[in-house]
């Protein structure tokens, strides 16, 4: 019995030490210790041997028993170990930088348009955008231009059928926030908007943000410091405002909102066309009627609204000659931001 249990722990020992994986290993020590072992079939034989023999040949198999286990964890181990360096090697991902690899970068016009946001919510202003796809309503009889107004014809909208159309100012979410929140309230809508204009300076899609604030004793000098501040901010500190007299049917009164040109300084170039001054957007103080279809009280409360073109303002501050560059996604182009 002595012998063959030697000659069994020689072939274990052997079979441990040429199994090249866990799996392989696994077969070996149920090969040997298993409930059907070859090892285990040796205790089941001692039933055979006289009440002498058994505890002399049990403490033999068990010493066996116990050092194949040791065996067994140890190269168990080992395998591990090795097979966890091969799958990690072959997983490896290099995460150094190549130099040669092109970054992406915000597009101009989106990184303009954060600008834009985060410079008004620093001072307080809610964000809101709306539906593209807008109601006559909203985009127009909502701001004090009804159906036979002719401020209409200032705009070529995009109508998709009777009462619907693709909006053309962001100013309708103006409406749909202050049928929501009371005053008092700060708000900027930035978002896209369609109209059928086409040239060197206008697009078919462009991009405005308007603002809006009411509150008790809202005046044009409210207005006038907002828009300083944002000029000065995104133009230079050196950068001044003007207003000029205009007409807009939700304001009242209305003004077009020049800054110096921050090429020349006011001295006239191309840019400004000689005149030194860039026109940004146009402002006004919010028209009575307008505050009064949101249940708003004109006798208590009034308010300021401005908008611009975000495309206007990616165009003056990188000297963009022609609006259409913004859209044609030429890598050649935007490898310059």
């Amino acid at each position: 019995m002595k012998e063959k249990i030697t000659k069994l722990t020689a072939e274990c020992k052997a079979e441990i030490n040429a199994a090249s994986t866990e799996n392989e290993l696994y077969s070996v020590k149920v090969k040997y210790l298993g409930k059907s072992g070859l090892i285990s079939d040796l205790m089941k034989g001692m039933r055979d041997l006289s009440p002498e023999e058994r505890p002399f040949v049990g403490k033999i198999v068990n010493e066996a028993r116990g050092k194949l286990e040791e065996l067994f964890s140890a190269r168990g181990a080992a395998l591990h170990e090795a097979e966890l360096e091969a799958k990690l090697a072959a997983e490896k991902i290099d995460i150094t930088i190549n130099k040669n690899t092109t970054v992406g970068k915000l597009h101009p016009l989106n990184a303009v348009r954060k600008r834009l946001v985060d410079f008004f919510v620093s001072m307080g202003f809610d964000v809101m955008d709306g539906p593209e796809v807008e109601t006559d309503y909203y985009n127009f009889e909502a701001l004090n231009v009804p159906k036979d107004h002719p401020a209409r014809d200032m705009q070529d909208t995009f109508f998709i059928n009777d009462g619907i159309l693709l909006r053309s100012q962001t100013s309708a979410s103006q409406i749909r926030y202050m049928e929501k929140v009371k005053p008092p309230l700060k708000m900027i809508s930035p978002g896209r908007v369609f109209r059928n204009d086409d040239d060197a300076t206008h697009s078919p899609v462009f991009h405005q943000l308007e603002g809006l604030v009411v509150d008790k004793g809202i005046t044009m000098c409210d207005l006038k410091g907002i828009l300083d501040l944002f000029a000065k901010h995104f133009f230079g500190e050196d950068t001044k405002v003007r207003f000029r007299p205009s007409y807009f049917p939700f304001t009242e009164p209305s003004v077009e909102v020049d800054v110096s040109c921050s090429i020349c300084h006011g001295a006239g170039c191309k840019i400004c066309k000689g005149t030194g001054w860039i026109e940004i957007l146009g402002a006004g103080i919010v028209n009575r009627k307008v505050l009064r279809g949101c249940g708003i009280d004109p006798d208590e409360y009034t308010g300021f609204a401005f908008g611009f073109g975000i495309d206007r303002i990616a165009n003056i501050i990188h000297s963009i000659p022609h609006i259409k560059l913004l859209y044609e996604n030429d890598v050649r182009f935007l490898k310059q931001f």
